[in-house]
C-alpha cells in the first residue's frame, strides 16, 4: 500500500510539472476540428447551429431535452468546435431567446466541469485558451419596431444579458429589409457599426444577403472601419447556387457560413415518401414536394458515402467544407453531435465533389429560398 501511495504521489508531481496544453487527461478527447479565418478573427472549421434549441414547430423542442442537448454541446466543444450560430428570435413564442440562454448556461457549466476535472489531478483551475474559447455569433432580427440604430444596439445588449456575457464574437443582422423597407436597412447597418464601436462584438456579419447587397454592406463597413467576419446563406446540395456569393465574400474579406447544410434533414438519408416528418410539421409537405426530384442526388450521395465509409450526412457536410464554407449543422443529442463531427478530419476527392456537383445540378426542384434572401 505504501509503495502504491508513493507511486501515486510521484505521478501527481509529474503531472503537475507538465504544461497544461500538453496534458491529456484520462477520457479527454483530442481536438479534431481545425481553424479557419473569418475576416479579422479565426473560427472553427465546423460550427453548430442552434435554431432547433427552443423551436417547437419544426423541431419539437421541449425543455426536458436540455440535458441531452448539453451532452451534444459538450461533445462538440471537446472536439474543438467554437463557433455557435444563434439568434435573438430563436425559440417559439414564450421560449423566444431560449437558444441564447442555453448557450450561456452550457458554456458556464462546461467550463466548471473542465475546471473540476483538472482540479482532481492537482493542476488547478481550467483556463480556456484563445483558440478554444466559445464564440457566439448572434443574429439580431430586424423587427418592424427596430427602426433606429439605437434600437438595434439595445437588441444586442439584450442578447448579451441572456447569454450573461460581455461581448459577442460576431453580431449579425438576421436578414435584409431592402426588399420591403430600404430606410430601415440603413439604420441596421449603422447599428451594427455602433455595436462594434462600443465593444459589444469582435466583428459583424450578415445573413440572407446576396452578393449585390453584401457588396453594398461591405463598402459601408469599410467606410466606418468595421470588420466583417461572416456572411451566411442557405447552402447545400439541394440549393440553387453559383460562385457569386463566394466571390462576394472574398471581395468583402469574410467567410461564407453555410446554414442548413443538410437541407432540414432531407440529405441525411433518413426520409423518403413513406417516412416523412410527423403530421403538422411544415417539413412534411416540403419533403413530399422535394424528394421525388432529388432521387438521383440522394442515390449519388449514398454511393459516395459507401465509397468513403461515411454517412450521407457526413458527406453532405464535408462537401460544404470543400467549397470553402463553414457549415453549421444543428445537434440536439449526442448521436447527432458525433455524426456531425465525423464530417471533419478527412476530405472528399475532387472526383467525388464533381460527382456530387453534377447530381446537385440535376435536382428537378431545388430547396426554396429564404423569403428574406436578397440579390
Amino acid at each position: 500500500m505504501a509503495s502504491f501511495a508513493h507511486l501515486l504521489a510521484c505521478l501527481c508531481l509529474a503531472l503537475a510539472a507538465q504544461t497544461v496544453t500538453a496534458l491529456v487527461l484520462p477520457g479527454a478527447k483530442k481536438t479534431i476540428v481545425g481553424r479557419v479565418s473569418a475576416g479579422p478573427i479565426e473560427i472553427s472549421a465546423l460550427g453548430c447551429g442552434t435554431w432547433s434549441w427552443g423551436n417547437r414547430l419544426l423541431w419539437d423542442y421541449d425543455p426536458s431535452q436540455d440535458e441531452e442537448i448539453y451532452r451534444a454541446y459538450r461533445e462538440i466543444r471537446d472536439a474543438g468546435v467554437t463557433i455557435f450560430d444563434t439568434g435573438d428570435s430563436y425559440g417559439t413564442l414564450d421560449l423566444n431567446g431560449r437558444a441564447e440562454i442555453l448557450l450561456g448556461q452550457f458554456e458556464r457549466r462546461y467550463l466548471e466541469e473542465k475546471s473540476s476535472s483538472k482540479s482532481m489531478f492537482g493542476i488547478g483551475a481550467y483556463v480556456s485558451n484563445a483558440s478554444n474559447k466559445q464564440q457566439v455569433a448572434t443574429k439580431l432580427a430586424p423587427y418592424p419596431w427596430r427602426v433606429t440604430r439605437g434600437s438595434y444596439v439595445k437588441a444586442c445588449k439584450e442578447s448579451l444579458k441572456r447569454l450573461e456575457q460581455d461581448k459577442l464574437a460576431i453580431a449579425q443582422t438576421h436578414w435584409s429589409t431592402a426588399n420591403y423597407n430600404v430606410f430601415q436597412e440603413g439604420a441596421l447597418w449603422e447599428g451594427l457599426g455602433d455595436m462594434y464601436d462600443e465593444g459589444l462584438c469582435e466583428a459583424v456579419g450578415v445573413s440572407n444577403y446576396g452578393p449585390i447587397q453584401l457588396g453594398k454592406f461591405s463598402n459601408r463597413m469599410k467606410e466606418r472601419n468595421v470588420p466583417i467576419a461572416v456572411a451566411q446563406v442557405q447552402y447545400s446540395l439541394m440549393t440553387a447556387r453559383n460562385n457569386e456569393i463566394l466571390d462576394a465574400c472574398d471581395d468583402a474579406g469574410c467567410r461564407l457560413i453555410s446554414y442548413s447544410p443538410l437541407c432540414l434533414g432531407l440529405l441525411t438519408g433518413k426520409y423518403n415518401l413513406d417516412n416523412l416528418p410527423r403530421e403538422g410539421n411544415p417539413r412534411r409537405q416540403l419533403f413530399r414536394e422535394l424528394l421525388p426530384g432529388a432521387q438521383q442526388l440522394l442515390g449519388t450521395l449514398d454511393a459516395v458515402a459507401k465509397d468513403v465509409g461515411k454517412t450521407q450526412s457526413q458527406v453532405a457536410i464535408n462537401w460544404a467544407i470543400s467549397k470553402g464554407t463553414v457549415p453549421i449543422p444543428g445537434a440536439r443529442n449526442l448521436q447527432q453531435a458525433q455524426e456531425n463531427l465525423g464530417a471533419v478530419g478527412w476530405k472528399l476527392s475532387n472526383a467525388a465533389v464533381q460527382e456530387l456537383d453534377n447530381a446537385s445540378a440535376g435536382v428537378k426542384k431545388k430547396m426554396i429560398e429564404n423569403i428574406f434572401q436578397t440579390r
